[in-house]
């Protein structure tokens, strides 16, 4: 046998040799049941097999000689994590799931979740990142009681780790530590970073953080920035691990001027008056009542009277608190009434 033949000539003998091979004569056994239905003619559209002819309902002609290589898995939309199953997690929670469904936006919902969203910073947003003086910042206790609370420093305070991780400084400041505190409780934050000034562009950056000392995340990352506060260093830090990251865009963002250089900024100053001051007056207030605003406890701390109104709470058991109470009571009808005074009466939704 000649080994170098070529394949198609090898293909062609063959089919030469079925060819010629002799009909068979046995007969053929007579099969009972009903007779096989006539094959349908073949409709117009197979003749051409691309699957662009082919109808709705109609599965295109399988490829001819040979399939033997499986179709590659289509890849998820950029930005979604593949799931456990065949379909990619959608990023968002259940409830804003639902609300997409009630409002009918579910298809442009997924469309920017395909398009925007990532569970990690990108180049471009870490560049972003590294530009911005100010972020906003939402956290939640373990009840859900919500807080928003404002970031500034200089460019590179907020400062990214890699492409998972940022870590941004946390200082005396009033000494409530309201946003570390609901962090100690739950865990969950969100970051809102705008730039006002060139892009007017913002960025959203949600995740888990946690709290670290100065000294064991400097060991860890010996380039982290040094303070912009000759001899001032940070309590503590915050290391956020990056879950969604998205853009808001540029609608609705106001163009805004930077002040002219030279322009004092009072970093890490303690000075009241320097600080902001009574700006919205609360420091008089309190000297008026004589002490702190009192807060009436919440519902789920303190149960509601026998016999009152339902859901009715009471300030306190402390004499003084029911007095100051009061008069906060007094001072809001006071100045409602004053109000009157000024305004005529025009109607409830007049």
């Amino acid at each position: 046998m000649n080994h170098d033949v070529d394949a198609t000539e090898a293909v062609d003998a063959t089919m030469t040799l079925r060819t010629a091979r002799p009909a068979r004569t046995a007969p053929v056994p007579d099969r009972t049941g009903p007779a096989r239905p006539a094959r349908p003619a073949r409709p117009a559209w197979a003749v051409d097999e691309s699957e662009d002819t082919a109808p709705a309902g109609f599965a295109p002609a399988p490829a001819p000689f040979p399939a033997t290589v499986p179709a590659p898995a289509p890849e998820p939309a950029p930005g979604l994590d593949p799931g456990p199953g065949p379909e990619p997690v959608r990023p968002g929670s259940d409830g804003e799931h639902a609300m997409q469904q009630r409002l009918g936006t579910t298809e442009r919902a997924d469309r920017f979740y395909g398009e925007q969203m990532l569970d990690h910073l990108n180049e471009q947003m870490r560049e972003f990142i590294g530009r911005q003086e100010m972020f906003f910042l939402a956290t939640a206790d373990r009840h859900g009681e919500c807080d928003n609370s404002f970031r500034a420093g200089p460019p590179g305070f907020l400062h990214v780790i890699d492409e998972r991780t940022l870590v941004y400084p946390e200082y005396r400041g009033n000494g409530v530590h309201a946003s570390l505190g609901n962090i100690q409780e739950n865990p969950h934050l969100g970051i809102l970073l705008v730039d006002f000034f060139q892009a007017r562009i913002g960025l959203h950056v949600n995740g888990r953080a946690e709290i670290v000392e100065d000294a064991e995340l400097r060991q860890a990352h010996p380039d982290l920035p040094s303070d912009s506060v000759p001899g001032r260093r940070a309590l503590v830090w915050v290391r956020v691990t990056v879950e969604e990251a998205y853009i808001h865009c540029a609608k609705h963002i106001p163009h805004l001027q930077r002040a002219p250089k030279g322009t004092p900024r009072d970093w890490g100053t303690d000075d009241q008056r320097r600080k902001g001051g009574d700006f919205f007056g609360t420091a008089q207030a309190a000297r008026r009542r004589g002490g702190p605003a009192v807060r009436p406890p919440r519902e789920r701390d303190r149960p509601g009277v026998p016999g009152g109104p339902a859901g009715h709470v009471p300030p306190s058991d402390d004499p003084a608190a029911w007095r100051a109470h009061a008069e906060q009571l007094l001072d809001k009808a006071r100045r409602r009434r004053a109000e009157g005074e000024r305004t005529p009466f025009r109607g409830w939704f007049g």
